[in-house]
């Protein structure tokens, strides 16, 4: 049989379940999900196999109205995935409908490079009644002439079966670009690095969790077959500092306890996590900083 593949980019508003369809298709967890919004900051690629089609999924960040550099290299890190990939999925929230975003979002897919199949997927179902549900899906089909569009729960995997099927049908032909066996092309010392932050994301609230960055610095493979992992988390005050080290430090040692845990469930070994949070005022403004998070420096003017 003939192999398929392809780049099948999922944008939405933030929160709209792109990163929790990314894991589940994938099978796997791989990019970050929590319920705040704005978490995913750079491309993250897993990797699906449907019969003899191979399916790699860019998990974009949300697109909103940017008001920071860092905002502004996300949002432009999302519409290049889209533009770069074979077939676009833009997700819409079923109880949220047609909001100022996603009107936004719709006028842009009309300066995407022409040819790439565009499919809706509306999310998150089972929170409105079909007469709600039918009404969206008439009026988005009226604003944008959507190849297929798909009724779906990401989370609970309702109609994800019939996306993927027509997802690897509509790939173009071609030998698979990764081997069998892995599921996403993310650097595992970045992977670590956002399994650490999306414990932080999910431990703090408010906007600290924006103003944080965390970088896996060393990597050590031991003779035992563990690996010892040190991190930064970069702060931009003192006073975020103090909050995610915690009374006596009990919050970055938890949060450490967490992260280890699913680093060690992922890999499948002993790790050994080190964690240390260092001010830097101005690391929104730091080249350095957006490489290592996969995004693009120039982005952001």
């Amino acid at each position: 049989m003939t192999t398929k593949c392809g780049f099948v980019a999922l944008i939405g508003e933030p929160n709209a379940g792109k990163s929790t369809l990314t894991n589940h298709m994938v099978g796997a967890k791989v990019s970050i999900v929590t319920h705040k919004v704005q978490t995913t900051r750079a491309r993250i690629r897993g990797v699906a196999l449907e019969g003899e089609a191979q399916l790699v999924f860019v998990d974009t960040p949300g697109l909103f109205r940017p008001r920071r550099r860092l905002d502004r290299a996300m949002v432009a890190a999302a519409w290049g995935g889209a533009a770069d990939a074979d077939i676009i999925v833009l997700l819409v929230e079923a109880h949220r409908g047609i909001t100022p975003g996603v009107e936004t979002i719709l006028d842009g897919l009309a300066d995407l490079p022409k040819g790439r199949k565009i499919a809706l997927a509306i999310n998150k179902i089972d929170k409105v009644e079909a007469p709600v549900l039918l009404k969206l899906t008439q009026d988005l089909n009226e604003r944008y002439a959507f190849a297929e569009t798909f009724m779906i729960s990401a989370e609970k995997g309702h109609g994800t079966n019939a996306l993927r099927h027509w997802l690897a049908e509509n790939l173009p032909e071609g030998p698979w670009l990764y081997p069998e066996d892995q599921i996403a092309d993310l650097p595992m010392r970045m992977l670590a690095a956002e399994i650490t932050r999306e414990k932080l994301t999910l431990r703090l609230h408010q906007e600290l969790p924006y103003q944080l960055t965390v970088e896996t610095e060393s990597w050590d493979e031991r003779k035992d077959g563990s690996a010892r992992i040190e991190q930064i988390i970069y702060v931009m005050r003192d006073g975020h500092k103090g909050i995610v080290l915690g009374k006596k430090g009990e919050t970055i040692k938890a949060i450490s306890k967490l992260a280890r845990e699913e680093l060690e469930e992922f890999l499948g070994r002993r790790i050994h996590l080190f964690l240390q949070v260092k001010v830097r005022p101005n690391w929104l403004e730091e080249k350095e900083r957006y490489s290592e998070m996969g995004l693009d420096f120039k982005d952001g003017n």
